[in-house]
């Protein structure tokens, strides 16, 4: 149902309508001012920053966007005009050391937003230490490392000890080697059982001493496994052996031999077994009437020894054993003079010397 407005009833009520509405603004607008009033603005904020002493900056002349502080920090050239990040400005406490404070969000750069926005970069880097420390500390611990390196090297080394006797027991090697013995124990010839004898022995004794001088020429690489791990060498000998004890003085001999030196890691005394054998010249007293002595001037020799081999360095070495020696002219003088030979056994004592180059000069 429409209802009928009577201009006369509306120019009545246009009074009460306009005091209301005023009413109404008045009651919304007081807030506002109230928080207008309390709320300071964006310039008296940086401007109400302290600054103090530790804090005053410098301009470089041709450089106005370069500022020092008073702590010797450089500060970087404004950003580019783009939207940045709550920027955390610097206040004193009261210890004296700087802390970041409140957080404001702007569009625009400003020298104050710059200024602490560099501040706060450099005190992330380097809060309290030069470049020059830094680099100092980089090269310690890189040295350290360096050093940590080269000592796990070491240890890692430590486990592998070289060799010592590959410079010694080598092939190609030549030594000369010096050898005297002392033979008083006369026993029967060794081999008998394979001659048909049955190991007698006379009544005539002999005593000799062997002095030989050898060329020994190491003719492999120490190779074979376990107790038998070695090399072999040859040995050319000659030898001058008196005769103090027996009917006859003298005997020269040429001696060819073998030898196997048992060589394992780092072992300083290397045990050793050889033999020779060769002939030589003797001046025999059984043609001249002596029972028991040798029938004839030629005659051969064999000699077997086993000892060790002490290295003194990789030049030098001496020697110590012992050594069984046996001459006889090998039945030739049968059936006018009977074979007796001599078959003694005694201490050996030996000194070597290398000839050839070391190995590492040989390469």
């Amino acid at each position: 149902m429409r209802r009928i407005f009577i201009t006369a009833d509306l120019q009545q009520a246009r009074p009460f309508l306009n005091e209301e509405l005023a009413c109404a603004l008045r009651v919304r607008f007081v807030p506002i001012l109230l928080l207008g009033a309390c709320l300071p603005s964006l310039a008296q904020l940086t401007q109400s920053v302290p600054m103090s002493d530790d804090l005053s900056t410098s301009a470089k002349p041709g450089k106005p966007y370069e500022q020092i502080v008073s702590g010797k920090i450089p500060l970087q050239p404004p950003t580019r005009l783009t939207k940045l990040s709550p920027v955390l400005f610097p206040v004193q406490t009261s210890s004296g050391r700087l802390r970041l404070d409140s957080a404001v969000k702007c569009t625009t750069p400003s020298p104050q937003a710059d200024y602490a926005g560099s501040l706060n970069s450099q005190q992330r880097s380097s809060p309290s230490q030069p470049p020059d420390v830094e680099e100092r500390k980089t090269s310690k611990s890189a040295c350290h490392s360096e050093s940590s390196r080269s000592l796990i090297d070491t240890v890692g080394q430590s486990h592998e000890h070289p060799d010592i006797n590959s410079e010694i027991y080598r092939r190609n090697r030549l030594d000369f080697a010096l050898d005297i013995g002392w033979h008083p124990v006369n026993i029967p010839f060794i081999y008998d059982f394979a001659v048909g004898d049955s190991y007698n022995m006379t009544p005539l004794k002999y005593t000799l001493v062997p002095i030989i001088a050898s060329l020994r020429w190491q003719v492999t690489n120490v190779g074979w496994p376990w107790i038998f791990r070695g090399n072999m060498d040859f040995t050319f000998s000659g030898s001058i052996t008196p005769i103090p004890r027996g009917p006859e003085t003298h005997y020269y001999a040429f001696m060819f031999g073998i030898r196997r030196n048992f060589v394992h890691h780092n072992w300083k005394a290397v045990p050793f077994f050889e033999q020779r054998g060769g002939a030589g010249m003797i001046n025999a007293k059984e043609p001249l009437g002596v029972l028991f002595a040798q029938g004839q001037n030629l005659t051969f020799t064999y000699s077997m020894g086993a000892g060790f081999r002490y290295n003194v360095n990789p030049k030098y070495s001496f020697s110590a054993g012992m050594n069984y020696m046996h001459i006889s002219n090998g039945y030739l003088s049968e059936p006018r003079f009977t074979n007796y030979g001599i078959n003694v056994y005694g201490p050996m004592f030996g000194f070597d010397m290398r000839l050839s180059k070391p190995h590492h000069a040989s390469r």
